[in-house]
Parts: C-alpha cells; sequence; structure tokens
C-alpha cells in the first residue's frame, strides 16, 4: 500500500527523469537496478529509502529536498517522524542548516561537507 508521500516522490522523480531525457533504462543503469525497480519508484509501489533518494537526487543534480518540494506542512513533519530522525529533524537549527546548505553552490556545498566531515573526524581523533 503507498501513501500519498511515496505517490509524490514517484512523481517528482518521473518528472525530473523526463526534464533531463533520460529514460528509465537510463536512470536505472547509472543507479545500478533494473528499470522495473525505477517503474516501481515512479509509481510507488516500492517505497525509496534514504540512500536511494540520496543517490537519485545526485543523479538527477537536485538536492534531497527536490522530491519533497510541494508536500503541505504537516505532510513534511509525517516523513520527519516516520524516518527515525524527526527528532533532530524537528529541531530550528537543523532545518536552518539545510536550507542554507542548498541556498549554496555546486562547489561551496562540497567544500562545506567536506570541512564537516573533517570536523567530525577530528572530533573522533
Amino acid at each position: 500500500m503507498s501513501s500519498e508521500i511515496d505517490v509524490h516522490l514517484g512523481r517528482r522523480l518521473r518528472r525530473r527523469r523526463r526534464l533531463l531525457g533520460l529514460t528509465q533504462q537510463q536512470l536505472a543503469a547509472v543507479c545500478g537496478v533494473r528499470f522495473q525497480q525505477i517503474q516501481k519508484y515512479e509509481c510507488a509501489a516500492n517505497r525509496m529509502s534514504a540512500a536511494r533518494l540520496w543517490q537519485l537526487a545526485e543523479v538527477l543534480e537536485v538536492p534531497v529536498s527536490y522530491f519533497y518540494e510541494g508536500l503541505s506542512k504537516a505532510q513534511r513533519e509525517q516523513v520527519l517522524a516516520s524516518e527515525g530522525g524527526g527528532e533532530m529533524f524537528a529541531r530550528k537549527e537543523t532545518r536552518d542548516l539545510i536550507q542554507a546548505y542548498y541556498q549554496l553552490g555546486e562547489r561551496p556545498r562540497r567544500r562545506l561537507l567536506d570541512l564537516a566531515k573533517s570536523l567530525n573526524g577530528e572530533a573522533e581523533g
């Protein structure tokens, strides 16, 4: 049984894929899955994992937030709560950081991500 959120994500996936002129087969090949899997994502027969959404966002050259655009506030909160990180993502600081991150261009985003990873490494060491 698919939820309205899964349907929304599938529609956004199909829209972006078509906008880039990619077939399901081409997208599947890049993601390392069969085209049927992309087909199932697009019609919401299969739910996309966070890792798969991340991969698709990279391949389709959009931020992960692209898939959630157009959802109501209640639907977005439902997504965050169901992903287990709801408490962390419910914090204003986290939302502000994510919003600021995606307002940066690709190169500054990558540099910021590298910086964050390096700081995390220092904290562990």
